[in-house]
């Protein structure tokens, strides 16, 4: 008599961050899966705590073990190759992981642009751990209590910008912010002016429309020409995606994002599924950020379930409830939005908004472990599909909506 073996189907993640994480336990509604998540870290990074890391208030990581559910492998390592036809995750050990699907969740980086001349030299970055790590040991080294302070100046007029410069003006530093246009513009004009108050309470310069041209070891140059003194430059003026889809032959939009349809299938490949900052579903993607990880992780987690079981896999929903920011830890904003991302005339401020803030700093993590303790479980809105693209088939030849 013949014993017939059964394989698990082979489910590699591609990124432990909110995303991938999310997708991970989410996998675990079948319990027959070998999953496995990839990531180059031993520990979970939050993320959205990097500013306060690089000021010295938050460690911002948290240990894998709360956070995987049982059964889940964790290989600390980093992708460098997608071989699709051989569906194999080539490794910088030289080791490799073969999948019958993959979930490519990589997340984002930041990017100093190579216009400005020095930014990417010079500047520093709070968008991952080891360039949050280099910044925090550069203001370390500086000397807050000579008079005056020395300078530092953040560049950038979003959500990172700001948290970092509010953070960092909090922890005593001379702070000045560069908003190269209009702070926050997701922002309703009266949240706007709430954020813009609470800087000016912390001591932050905040020069909104001026913009910087150059980065220089001591000093950043504007577009007129002025010349600034600044002892440690922060950029946080934009974000871009590892190379990791397009260097395997995968199509991606102009920012590198692996375009997919409105399942969160790659338009090339549909073994392989995409969630996080790294996705362009129809080549339209949504806001990178904490809320859209926790949304499209186990939504492209139920695709790969779908495929594994024989199904049509659902369009992905979403929805949003507003923007969330910190402005040190006693004041922040809460600005309430609309389900497709707009924002609303109304918000909370002060030290309501910092407690919200907090509380859903918190949640993230929480929402995280209690997604590894019970498959299926997550935290996300109730929303819908994309009015304006869910209906819109995608040309799977150019990648392009048809």
């Amino acid at each position: 008599m013949t014993a017939h073996h059964t394989v698990s189907p082979r489910v590699v993640v591609i990124g432990g961050g909110y995303s991938g994480i999310y997708a991970a336990n989410h996998l675990r509604l079948r319990s027959d899966l070998d999953i496995t998540v990839v990531n180059p870290r031993p520990h979970f990074v939050e993320r959205i705590r990097l500013h306060q890391f690089a000021a010295g208030t938050h460690p911002a990581t948290v240990d894998y073990g709360s956070l995987l559910g049982s059964g889940i492998r964790l290989v600390v390592d980093t992708a460098t190759r997608i071989d699709t036809d051989a569906r194999r995750v080539e490794l910088r050990s030289g080791d490799a992981l073969d999948y019958d699907y993959l979930i490519y969740a990589v997340g984002s980086t930041g990017a100093a642009p190579a216009s400005v001349p020095g930014a990417a030299k010079y500047a520093y970055s709070v968008a991952e751990f080891e360039s949050a790590q280099r910044l925090r040991d550069a203001l370390d080294a500086l000397q807050p209590e000579v008079t005056p302070a020395p300078p530092v100046t953040v560049v950038g007029g979003g959500m990172t910008g700001v948290e970092t410069a509010a953070e960092l003006a909090e922890a005593g530093h001379r702070v000045t912010l560069v908003g190269g246009g209009q702070l926050v513009p997701n922002f309703s004009r009266s949240g706007r002016r709430s954020v813009v108050r609470s800087l000016h309470r912390l001591g932050v310069t905040v020069l909104e429309s001026e913009v910087v041209t150059e980065v220089r070891p001591d000093a950043v140059v504007f577009a007129d020409g002025a010349v600034r003194p600044s002892a440690v430059t922060v950029w946080a003026a934009g974000f871009g995606v590892p190379p990791l889809a397009a260097a395997s032959g995968l199509r991606t939009d102009e920012l590198g994002r692996l375009l997919t349809d409105e399942t969160l299938t790659s338009i090339d490949d549909d073994r392989i599924v995409a969630a996080g900052d790294c996705a362009a579903p129809s080549g339209a993607p949504l806001r990178m950020c904490c809320a859209t990880a926790s949304q499209l992780g186990p939504q492209a987690a139920d695709t790969v379930l779908s495929r594994l079981a024989g199904d049509v896999p659902a369009r992905f929903h979403y929805a949003y409830g507003g923007f969330c920011i910190s402005l040190g830890r006693r004041a922040g904003v809460l600005q309430l939005a609309r389900r497709d991302d707009s924002a609303v005339n109304l918000y909370f401020g002060g030290r309501l908004g910092a407690r919200i803030k907090e509380t859903v700093c918190r949640g993230t993590v929480w929402g995280l472990r209690q997604a590894a303790r019970r498959p299926g479980f997550a935290v996300a809105f109730k929303g819908g599909p994309r009015p304006d693209v869910a209906d819109v088939p995608i040309d799977r030849r150019t990648g392009a909506p048809r």
